[in-house]
């Protein structure tokens, strides 16, 4: 069995390497850089707008599910939390400090890249089979480009149906509450953990299974609520451990841009895989480009698509430009990440331990667990509308049982087989989501110019 998983790990190395390759990062910086010029900046011009759009009542006769803030809520749940927190030490581990400037090279690209892609997901909604309005690259596809170009839709809904599985957040959620509070306990041995992990993932899916089945309203309210205060709380823990290292920090920063164009502490010591790392971390934190970030937005309740571009181009900067960067802060400051020890969570967890508190990992694990579960969440909409496109909707309520069993298997998996099914099929569901919004760009600046004249005239 061990020798199957190993050939399975090596298997799914090769695959990464493979879609990861030079063509799909510069689809995904290059397409970012042509967003951003072809608007002539508008996403930086109007950052500031997108703020007060965030707190800007939604119109009763608007068609769509969400609020502006509920959908960003929404679409952040599904990027903050172990994105931020395990991928952050994943890049670390695998690229060494260089791959978070490049992180923040990619996010500061994905602004323009999600102006786009969530203008165009409240633009080209459609019906399901329901005749529910829904949004997302399969439904962008289907309404903008037509019949030929209606195979890449069914494409995307394959590969977001693997893509939004929940295991990897589920894989470091299981070990941040083994690690921090199991174990320290005495409920679980430090190297026999099998029970404890599948009990807790049956837990998990339980609990899972009492939120959605309340569907996107319910997880719309529950991750308003939680996802705010999480992230505060996280913020206010990082803020203390950089205040009392402060010293440190400019250092910490002054590494990340040095290592960014020598390599040396990443594997193999080589620039390339610093900067593929940088750029494949980036696209599981912030989702820019990826397509799920279009199908929480795609569900706002506005008959205005530019201002929901607007709102969803704050999601890198919240995502990868602060909370990666204080994780990262964190995690290079201690020093945990030169020893090779660890990886995931468990590396974030003993920087955390190292800088701050021993106990400071349980109040990491609540806070960052609560994260994760409205991950989880958002995750069961994304692939249960991905099924509904491929098999009508009808019948995507079947999901919830398959995903109860991602939610133990995710449990129970290997974190490096993990990683590497999540990163496959990131890369597949970037591809039509990049093509359909770089061919559709022309109609979102004809649609942002038509937007921008009506609000002069209102003023």
């Amino acid at each position: 069995m061990d020798n199957f998983f190993e050939r399975l790990d090596a298997a799914l190395g090769s695959l990464v390497g493979f879609l990861w390759g030079p063509p799909l990062v510069t689809l995904l910086v290059g397409g970012g850089l042509f967003f951003l010029l072809y608007s002539r900046l508008l996403p930086y011009r109007h950052l500031p707008d997108g703020v007060r759009l965030l707190f800007r009542p939604a119109d009763s006769k608007d068609e769509g599910t969400l609020s502006h803030f509920q959908a960003l809520s929404t679409a952040l749940s599904g990027t903050l939390g172990m994105g931020n927190v395990a991928g952050v030490a994943v890049a670390i581990s695998v690229g060494g400090p260089g791959a978070i400037f490049w992180m923040w090279v990619s996010a500061l690209l994905g602004i323009a890249t999600k102006f786009y892609t969530c203008t165009l997901a409240v633009m080209y909604r459609g019906r399901d089979s329901e005749g529910e309005l829904q949004g997302g690259p399969m439904y962008i596809i289907r309404e903008a480009l037509g019949p030929r170009w209606r195979p890449l839709a069914y494409f995307f809904a394959l590969a977001g149906l693997l893509g939004t599985m929940p295991i990897f957040q589920v894989n470091q959620l299981t070990e941040i509450i083994r690690e921090a509070i199991a174990v320290p306990a005495g409920w679980t041995g430090a190297d026999d953990h099998f029970l404890f992990d599948l009990l807790f993932g049956l837990l998990l899916a339980a609990v899972v299974l009492a939120v959605v089945a309340g569907k996107l309203p319910r997880i719309g309210r529950v991750t308003g609520i939680l996802v705010p205060a999480m992230v505060a709380g996280y913020m206010l823990l990082t803020a203390v451990v950089l205040v009392l290292h402060a010293d440190q920090v400019w250092p910490a920063l002054t590494l990340i841009v040095r290592d960014a164009f020598t390599g040396e502490a990443a594997a193999g010591g080589v620039l390339g895989a610093v900067i593929i790392t940088g750029i494949r971390r980036a696209a599981f934190s912030n989702e820019a480009g990826i397509g799920t970030e279009a199908m929480a937005h795609g569900a706002a309740r506005t008959r205005e698509p530019v201002r929901e571009g607007m709102v969803a181009m704050l999601g890198p900067i919240i995502d990868t430009l602060i909370v990666c960067t204080c994780t990262a802060l964190v995690i290079l400051i201690s020093g945990a990440w030169s020893d090779g020890d660890t990886n995931g969570v468990s590396l974030t967890v003993n920087a955390f331990n190292i800088l701050f508190l021993d106990y400071s990992g349980v109040i990491l694990a609540v806070l960052v667990g609560v994260l994760s579960l409205s991950t989880v969440f958002t995750f069961w909409y994304y692939g249960s509308k991905c099924l509904g496109f491929l098999i009508g909707a009808r019948h995507q309520h079947h999901y919830v049982w398959f995903y109860l069993v991602l939610v133990v298997l995710g449990a129970v998996g290997s974190l490096s087989v993990v990683i590497k099914v999540i990163d496959s099929m990131y890369a597949l569901m970037a591809l039509p989501t990049m093509v359909a919004s770089l061919r559709l760009a022309p109609r979102v600046n004809q649609a942002a110019r038509a937007y921008f004249a009506r609000s002069r005239d209102d003023d």
